[in-house]
């Protein structure tokens, strides 16, 4: 148990109510000397009492109801940014815009009758807090799911300043999105708001109870000590965001080479730009957990595209804006010599375009327009597809200079239609769009009924348009011209779990794409990881001398091999065999030839036993496929099969396989690419073999790089913490 903080003051509006007296009666129990303080006598006097080592205000009525608060607030912060602690429960959570620790205030707060909520759902970023010593696991149920919960919580939107620590465990469900606990630095001093799940004149087993005293006890603990802080580090500081990479760095799911998030949550690339040399790779992330919701702009740098660095958060939602519910994907673009982005801002049921423009040559700063929203209409025609959340499914940019003009298209789908890419044009300002209606429609049974990340693409004879729509990518390869797209061609960019790519054409002229590689396993499976999604490899995409579609890894990325752990050749006649290889992150590379066999295998993250294993067959059905039936033990993640088909069998294969952690990514003959996840979960599934079935395959090339990593500051401070 924690040492108990020496004296607390209670803070009251008023007669005490119910819950507060059972409060109070608590801390007589639990060991804690809490005196009464009035907030009117704060307001009064403009001054906390002296002689507390913490001050507690539990409160579950609305806040709102606190005549005495407006004049306590200015006291309360000093006794806080002086060095004291705070700790807000229930509706005294709604504070904390008063109280000027956050502008962004929780924005549920509910009667819950009858209650389904049992305690907090913890963040395993922070699985090591002092909050939580002497709790066991990341669910610890506090009360019984039974009576009424008084709740404050942030649910569409999340603190500006805080650091969330924990959301909301029901009887039935887990709610990531219904954030529970946060935590503030504020000056030298500290602020806990638990908004639910804590509740003293209500039901609670001894063991929720006990948990109850535990946790309430360690914070007002860590509260009231001058030495320690609640929060090592500023929130969202880089420092903050180092700090959670390096925890990870034991992970064996986690991506070592693989561009992916310091913790918490990654989807979509967005406003991928080289500025001064340097490559910015900017992502949707949540800060919140790892889950989707409350979208802000993750950012990394690279020179080399090797290795990478975190920086600081680039986009926030505004309070008061109209991207307040998240900054959804977007493009970045030199306008007039200054960096600029467009993206999705989302309030309520609207998502409109908004444009931001970087304050610094680092890319770190960013001024939204004034003019924000800078295209706030929704066309009417072609009618635009709705839903249940959104008056129009209207999102997601990417924008071209040509011929003088500016083109911008936005994803969408046509109401009982399919997908589409809406054109807009501006001369130079970029705030003053004029709509020009869809450059393609696609089918709904094939193509989708709606696209998201339109992105096109000139390759100089053809222009590629490639779109996600919810399951895959699609391409179509073909002519833009006149606000129209021919096509020629179409197919997958990526047979996988690869999703909304975005690309940057670089100094050399050539075209580089990322996209996101989804989970592919539970939420609770990403929770306890504490980390969800990277992005995939970066893909140099281009025409071959016949004009079709080529996606060859960046030659950049050879760098990352540390060392060559097994180059041969090989001729295997129905056998199997095991390379001297145990590698979790390697490249390797094969020229296969089936000859008369059936299928050539490749085994990849192999338990020595071979209860886990991950095999990428190579059959005469021209079809390569990654069987995850054994992958894993863990019934949390997906082991359904994934396929591509390839050349003719008649062929040789030219076959990279990137296997990083969790990701496996495939590249066959520059043309074909296969994305997927797989979570062994033994520490030994690390090995390597190939096979021949029925019949003789021949492998005239086979080279395996064991690979380096891509965070080498993360994985240096890593070590150094283990060996001290």
């Amino acid at each position: 148990m924690s040492d108990l903080a020496a004296t607390v003051g209670f803070l009251v509006d008023g007669d005490r109510s119910p819950e507060q007296h059972a409060a109070l009666e608590w801390c007589a129990e639990a060991g804690i000397d809490a005196d009464t303080v009035s907030l009117a006598t704060v307001a009064t006097d403009g001054t906390v009492p002296s002689g507390y080592d913490a001050l507690w205000w539990h409160r579950a009525e609305p806040v709102a109801d606190a005549a005495a608060l407006p004049d306590a607030s200015e006291p309360i912060r000093t006794y806080v940014e002086e060095g004291g602690g705070l700790l807000l429960t229930l509706r005294a959570l709604e504070a904390v815009p008063t109280l000027d620790i956050d502008p962004v205030g929780p924005d549920v707060s509910s009667l819950e009758e009858p209650t389904t909520t049992t305690g907090l759902l913890w963040k395993s970023l922070y699985d090591d807090h002092p909050a939580v010593d002497g709790l066991e696991g990341l669910r610890i149920r506090t009360r019984a799911p039974e009576g009424v919960q008084p709740s404050t919580r942030y649910e569409r939107v999340l603190p500006e300043r805080g650091t969330v620590l924990a959301s909301t465990l029901h009887e039935d469900r887990e709610a990531p999105h219904e954030v529970a606990l946060v935590g503030w630095r504020v000056g030298t001093g500290d602020v806990a708001g638990l908004g639910t799940g804590i509740q003293f004149d209500g039901p609670a087993s001894d063991a929720a109870a006990q948990n109850r005293t535990r946790l309430l006890s360690n914070l007002l603990a860590v509260l009231g000590d001058g030495e320690r802080r609640l929060l090592e580090r500023e929130p969202r500081s880089v420092e903050s965001l180092r700090s959670n990479r390096e925890k990870l760095v034991g992970d064996h799911h986690r991506p070592q080479y693989h561009l992916s998030p310091p913790g918490d949550w990654l989807n979509d690339p967005n406003g991928l730009i080289k500025w001064n040399g340097t490559y910015h790779a900017f992502y949707q992330y949540n800060p919140g957990g790892p889950y989707h919701g409350t979208i802000h702009w993750g950012h990394a740098v690279s020179d080399d595209l090797v290795t990478w660095e975190d920086r600081p958060i680039a986009l926030t939602p505004s309070p008061d804006g109209p991207d307040r519910d998240g900054c959804w994907s977007g493009c970045a673009m030199a306008v007039d010599g200054t960096p600029t982005i467009m993206y999705t801002g989302g309030r309520d049921d609207v998502q409109l375009p908004c444009l931001g423009t970087a304050t610094d040559d680092d890319l770190n700063g960013w001024e939204k327009s004034a003019e924000n929203p800078v295209i706030n209409t929704i066309p009417v025609e072609p009618p635009l597809r709705s839903t249940e959340h959104w008056r129009a499914e209207f999102r997601d940019h990417n924008i071209w200079y040509q011929d003088g003009t500016w083109h911008h298209l936005i994803g969408s789908g046509v109401e009982d239609g399919g997908g589409t890419a809406l054109l807009y044009t501006a001369d130079d300002d970029m705030t003053n769009w004029t709509y020009h209606g869809p450059i393609l429609v696609g089918d709904p049974d094939r193509d989708g009924e709606m696209w998201e990340c339109p992105e096109l693409l000139d390759l100089g004879e053809k222009q590629l348009l490639h779109i996600s729509n919810y399951e895959e990518v699609r391409y179509y390869l073909g002519e833009y011209e006149d606000g129209s797209f021919d096509v020629e061609r179409d197919g997958l960019l990526d047979h996988g779990v690869y999703y909304a790519p975005q690309s940057l054409r670089d100094d050399d002229d050539r075209w580089l794409t990322w996209g996101w590689v989804k989970p592919d396993r539970s939420p609770a499976a990403q929770w306890d990881a504490g980390w969800s999604g990277t992005l995939s490899l970066p893909r140099q995409v281009d025409l071959d001398t016949d004009g079709k579609l080529r996606q060859r890894p960046a030659p950049e990325l050879t760098e990352l091999r540390e060392s060559h752990a097994y180059g041969g050749e090989a001729v295997l006649e129905d056998e199997r065999q095991r390379l001297p290889v145990d590698s979790r992150s390697f490249e390797l590379r094969a020229e296969i030839q089936l000859d008369d066999a059936s299928e050539f295998g490749l085994t990849v993250r192999e338990s020595p036993d071979s209860e886990e294993e991950t095999l990428i067959r190579y059959t005469r059905e021209s079809d390569v496929v990654v069987d995850r039936s054994a992958s894993t033990t863990d019934p949390r993640a997906s082991d359904t099969p994934v396929s591509m088909p390839v050349t003719p069998v008649d062929g040789a294969l030219s076959l990279r396989v990137f296997v990083d952690g969790s990701v496996v990514e495939l590249f066959a003959n520059e043309r074909h690419c296969l994305t997927t996840r797989i979570f062994p979960t033994r520490e030994d599934s690390d090995g390597i073999s190939i096979y021949a079935a029925d019949g003789t395959a021949v492998v005239d090339e086979l080279d395996v790089w064991q690979m380096g990593s891509a965070w080498p500051t993360a994985q240096a401070e890593a070590e150094r913490t283990v060996q001290q």
